[in-house]
C-alpha cells in the first residue's frame, strides 16, 4: 500500500500548498484552517473527475442490464434445471450486449484504497509522534513551525484537530489547545452527516435505477443500502475528522453527480402506463430500436428448425386431409351413394337426385292406387 500512501499525499499536500498561499499561513476563521479543509476537497476533486468515466459506464451498464431483464427471465425459465448451461447463456447475453453486472461495485472497489492511504495517511499526524513526521513527503516536524507536520497537527476545526477522533481522550488534546467537548459535537455531527449521505447516495441510485431482476444482485444492492451505514454507526468513532469531511464531501460529490448522470441517462420505462413518446421524435425512434432488438433477441432464442423436440413435449394433432374428389371422364362427379336407413337418409343427395327420388316415390304410389280401385 506504499504507493498509495504516497500518491494520496502527495495530492493532498499540492492541494495545501495551493490554498496556503491563498489563506496565507497562520490564517484563520472560526477557528478552522481552511488550508486544510480545501486541500482534503480537493483530493475528492481530483477523485472524482478520475472516476468520472467509470461511472458512467457503470450507469450504461445498468441500463443495459435492465433491457436484458426480460431475456434473464424467459433464460431462467428455460433452463431452471441446468444451471451450468444457464450461466453460460447469460453470459453469452451478456457479452452480445456489452452488459458487466460487476460493473455496480468497481467505483466502489476502486475507492477503497484512496480511503485507506487517506486514513493511514491523516491518522499519523499527533502532538506525542516525533520520529517519521517526514514520510510520504511531508515536511517534517523538524523544518519549522510551518511544516507540513506541525501545521497539520495544530489545525482545527471549530476548535476540534483534524487528526482527533470521537474517542481520542482529552488528555492528549489539551496539548493542542483543544478538548474532547469540542471535539464529541464536530466530530458527532460530521459522523451523523457521513452516515446519512451514504444511505441518500445509495438509495438515490437503487430508486432511479431499480431492484435488480436477480436474486444475488438485489441481496448486494440490500446490503449497501442498509448494512454500510450501520456498520458505520460502530466505526465512525475511530474516524479522523480529516477522514470523516472526506467521506462526507466525498458522498455529496456522489450526489450531484449521480443526479446529473441518472438525467442524462434515465432508467427505461417500467410501467405500461407511461405516455408513448411522440412519433418522430429522438425518444420514439429510441423506442423503435429497442423493440427491433428484442425481436432479434427473441428470435435468436427460439428453437432453431429441425431441432429434436425437448423430452415430454407432445406433437400437435395433425388435421384430417380432405379425400380427393374424383372426376369422371365428362368432368363431372359421379353419384354420391344413397345413405341407407335413418332419418336422415338421402341429405347428402343433389337437388336433381332429391327430385327424381320423389318422382319415383309419387309414381309408385299412385300405381298403388291404380290396382286397389
Amino acid at each position: 500500500m506504499e504507493w498509495a500512501y504516497d500518491g494520496v499525499s502527495w495530492v493532498l499536500l499540492r492541494w495545501h500548498d495551493l490554498w496556503t498561499k491563498v489563506f496565507g499561513s497562520d490564517n484563520g476563521f472560526l477557528d478552522t484552517d481552511w488550508a486544510w479543509v480545501l486541500a482534503i476537497i480537493g483530493v475528492v476533486l481530483t477523485l472524482r473527475i478520475i472516476l468520472f468515466p467509470l461511472f458512467v459506464k457503470q450507469i450504461q451498464s445498468q441500463r443495459a442490464m435492465q433491457k436484458l431483464a426480460p431475456e434473464i427471465k424467459a433464460l431462467q425459465e428455460r433452463y431452471k434445471g441446468d444451471r451450468e448451461t444457464l450461466q453460460k447463456e447469460m453470459m453469452e447475453l451478456y457479452r452480445k450486449e456489452k452488459a458487466n453486472p460487476l460493473m455496480g461495485c468497481l467505483p466502489i472497489l476502486i475507492q477503497m484504497p484512496v480511503f485507506l492511504a487517506l486514513f493511514h495517511v491523516l491518522r499519523r499526524p499527533d502532538p506525542t509522534q516525533q520520529k517519521f513526521t517526514d514520510s510520504y513527503g511531508w515536511s517534517g516536524i523538524d523544518a519549522g513551525p510551518l511544516s507540513d507536520w506541525n501545521s497539520y497537527v495544530h489545525a482545527k476545526l471549530f476548535g476540534a484537530p483534524f487528526w482527533s477522533t470521537f474517542l481520542t481522550p482529552g488528555s492528549e488534546l489539551e496539548k493542542v489547545g483543544s478538548s474532547a467537548l469540542d471535539v464529541k459535537l464536530v466530530a458527532g455531527i460530521l459522523g451523523a452527516t457521513m452516515i446519512l449521505t451514504t444511505y441518500l447516495t445509495t438509495r438515490q441510485m437503487i430508486l432511479k435505477t431499480g431492484w435488480n431482476e436477480d436474486p444475488n444482485q438485489r441481496m448486494i444492492q440490500k446490503v449497501m443500502l442498509y448494512g454500510i451505514p450501520v456498520i458505520m454507526i460502530f466505526s465512525a468513532g475511530a474516524f479522523p475528522i480529516g477522514v470523516v469531511i472526506y467521506w462526507t464531501v466525498n458522498n455529496l460529490f456522489s450526489l450531484a453527480q449521480q443526479q446529473y448522470v441518472l438525467h442524462k441517462y434515465p432508467p427505461p420505462a417500467q410501467n405500461s402506463a407511461t405516455k408513448p413518446p411522440k412519433p418522430g421524435s429522438k425518444a420514439h425512434e429510441k423506442m423503435l430500436e429497442e423493440q427491433r432488438e428484442a425481436e432479434q433477441r427473441r428470435k435468436e432464442l427460439a428453437p432453431k428448425p429441425g431441432s429434436k423436440p425437448k423430452p415430454g413435449a407432445k406433437a400437435k394433432p395433425s388435421s384430417p386431409k380432405k379425400p380427393e374428389s374424383v372426376t369422371d371422364a365428362n368432368g363431372s362427379e359421379p353419384p354420391k351413394p344413397e345413405a341407407k336407413g335413418g332419418p336422415g337418409a338421402g341429405k347428402n343427395l343433389s337437388r336433381a337426385e332429391r327430385i327424381a327420388r320423389a318422382k319415383k316415390v309419387s309414381g309408385a304410389q299412385q300405381a298403388s292406387k291404380k290396382k286397389k280401385g
